[in-house]
């Protein structure tokens, strides 16, 4: 079987080929999300167009997805006019093959539970830590949406209540202004403003300083963690996002764990995830697939 994937982002737009198996093609565009969602999806329709027998498409996206229809539900001024956006009616109507759309995150998590890290557990968790905190909740390889398709913002679990009450923005004291990548940049500015990247941070580690306050920023991810290891008991909890790939914070996850989570949940394994960034073009194949039998 041969299929179209793509992976939308607010930056760009990554695709491929999927076939055997095996990723190929692959290549990204700009996604211009400033010029709207109508663009987006001009684009997409473009790559389409240039490649010929395929049986479906898939497409993992930025923004709340109704996973059965294919339109996004919202999205947020980051993309300009993309809620709304009808991918599977207008794709399936110009190409005529099998279309599926999901959220990034939860694609993301079903390719690491069918070619990734998931794939020895029934049910998992995943986070990615970025610009905020998204979440995914596996169950047999299949997504647990909620009743309206907008399950597992885990970036809005409130970590610091007084800042929660006492502020405008719906994200205050949640967990995502504090334990994403955001918050540890927001974090180490006072000290070294000039360490402005995730991957400056974790080039200076010779600095003790920063070393502890990538400590304190690790205790922000263990709350939200904690919470989440309590109350859906996984199995596992994957953890995505390029600054995940730094050993020191698993490392660090590790030695943090018995303090922050109760010890009949010692068993809940906590791992990196394995596919990177071509995680969501996975999981956009696995969905394409089923939509097509």
């Amino acid at each position: 079987m041969k299929n179209l994937v793509f992976d939308i982002g607010g930056t760009s737009i990554k695709y491929g080929v999927c076939q055997d198996n095996r990723l190929t093609d692959t290549a990204e565009v700009p996604t211009l999300a400033q010029k709207g969602g109508a663009h987006i999806l001009e684009t997409v329709i473009s790559l389409i167009e240039t490649h010929s027998d395929y049986d479906a498409i898939g497409i993992s996206t930025a923004g709340q997805v109704h996973a059965k229809d294919g339109y996004i539900i919202y999205a947020n001024q980051n993309i300009p006019g993309y809620t709304g956006i009808q991918f599977k009616k207008n794709l399936e109507e110009l190409f005529h093959v099998p279309v599926a759309v999901e959220n990034d995150v939860n694609a993301a998590a079903l390719g690491e539970a069918v070619y990734g890290a998931g794939q020895n557990y029934d049910q998992f968790l995943m986070l990615t830590y970025g610009t905020g905190v998204g979440g995914a909740v596996i169950n047999d390889r299949k997504v647990f949406h909620g009743s309206s398709y907008s399950a597992s913002e885990f970036g809005a679990i409130i970590t610091h209540s007084d800042a929660r009450l006492s502020g405008d923005d719906f994200f205050d004291g949640c967990y995502e202004k504090y334990a994403s990548t955001t918050g540890l940049l927001q974090m180490i500015k006072p000290y070294r403003p000039e360490l402005d990247t995730g991957r400056k941070i974790f080039d200076a580690l010779e600095d003790d300083q920063v070393v502890a306050i990538i400590d304190k920023w690790v205790d922000e991810i263990m709350l939200g963690l904690a919470t989440l290891t309590h109350i859906y008991n996984p199995s596992c909890i994957l953890l995505g996002g390029g600054i995940m790939s730094q050993p020191l914070i698993l490392q660090k996850i590790g030695e943090k764990k018995s303090r922050f989570i109760m010890p009949s949940f010692s068993h809940v394994h906590i791992a990196a995830a394995a596919l990177g960034n071509s995680a969501g073009m996975w999981g956009a194949n696995y969905l394409a697939s089923q939509s097509a039998t």
